[in-house]
């Protein structure tokens, strides 16, 4: 079956038909995606099925200085912009991507998909690193069984507890503090959280797995905002939401990187963004001192294995460095005799 309202203004189509005394369709051929296509064959009776065109996945290099922002230098490395997100993904745990400077350097093995010649997304994340002042962070993807995931040189796992923010791409435009002149109120009192400017709308993740223990609205304050309990020693709270994601509640069980909500400035707010903290034993702290710890890292039985694709990967990566530098020595020499 097919739900036609999912079709969608802008994908491809096709017609095939044959011709008696007028042309007659046989089929119709949606393009769902790039890859997918479903075919509607109407020639007797209805008969609907799906398919998808073959895929060819080649192995890719990159590297870049950021100079502004990583999206820019992945667009200035040739590599498509949407390897910084995957990367963000990955590293949500161990790099605040708010915090991302200058002079940062990144690494990375991954795959490009191609529907008959024609370059279609990417694939996965082999291995990569990304050197956050001056501390290099290198990620090995690793399946065991199952699962598959993120782990670091030693077999740790890449994600945490918590993540390092709950919305992606923003910047902090208020931190911690216990004397802040309130933007609105024009008093001076404390801001015990950290505020994330986005534009309206922008998706609010929750940093971990928890229960809703508060959602409501204060008028005179944090708007709409959100309580989750963590464990029993750590809660989190969102404020000024534009709205709450939907099935969100008092008592809702919610997933490390679940939606719950929308950026916004209900409450007291001269503008849209989210007004984020953390407590610890019901204690204000500062979110930037909250320290997560590690998830499960690479099984003990499956170690030996790890180590033995983590060298492999490296000597992939060190070989591709090697020609990226080579290549780059031969275009500046090759301005330089211009």
């Amino acid at each position: 079956s097919f739900d036609v309202r999912k079709i969608r203004a802008g994908n491809d189509y096709a017609i095939l038909y044959h011709t008696d005394s007028v042309p007659v369709a046989d089929y119709f051929i949606y393009e769902n995606n790039p890859v997918e296509y479903t075919v509607f064959d109407i020639r007797d009776s209805l008969k609907i099925y799906r398919a998808a065109h073959p895929t060819d996945t080649v192995v890719d290099y990159c590297y870049g200085i950021i100079e502004s922002s990583l999206w820019n230098a992945m667009t200035e490395a040739n590599a498509d912009p949407m390897l910084a997100v995957e990367l963000s993904e990955i590293y949500a745990w161990t790099i605040d991507f708010f915090g991302i400077q200058k002079g940062d350097e990144f690494r990375v093995l991954y795959e490009k998909v191609y529907v008959e010649d024609e370059y279609i997304g990417l694939g996965k994340v082999i291995s990569a690193e990304l050197i956050h002042m001056n501390n290099p962070f290198v990620c090995y993807r690793f399946t065991q069984g199952d699962d598959v995931d993120y782990y670091d040189e030693v077999g740790g796992s890449m994600r945490r507890t918590f993540l390092k923010a709950p919305l992606r791409y923003s910047r902090v435009s208020s931190g911690f503090s216990y004397a802040r002149r309130h933007p609105v109120l024009k008093i001076v009192r404390p801001h015990l959280g950290i505020d994330y400017a986005a534009p309206e709308g922008t998706p609010v993740y929750s940093i971990g797995d928890g229960v809703v223990t508060k959602k409501g609205y204060e008028r005179n304050g944090g708007g709409n905002y959100l309580m989750i309990k963590h464990n029993g020693t750590y809660s989190t709270e969102y404020m000024h939401l534009k709205a709450f994601a939907k099935g969100i509640k008092q008592g809702s069980k919610v997933k490390q990187g679940q939606l719950i909500g929308y950026v916004g400035a209900t409450g007291l707010a001269t503008g849209p963004h989210l007004d984020f903290r953390v407590f610890r034993n019901g204690h204000a702290m500062n979110p930037n001192n909250l320290k997560a710890p590690p998830a499960k890292p690479v099984d003990s039985t499956n170690l030996e294995r790890f180590m033995i694709e983590k060298k492999q990967l490296d000597s992939i990566m060190n070989r591709f460095r090697e020609e990226w530098i080579l290549m780059t020595d031969t275009l500046q020499l090759n301005r330089d005799t211009l």
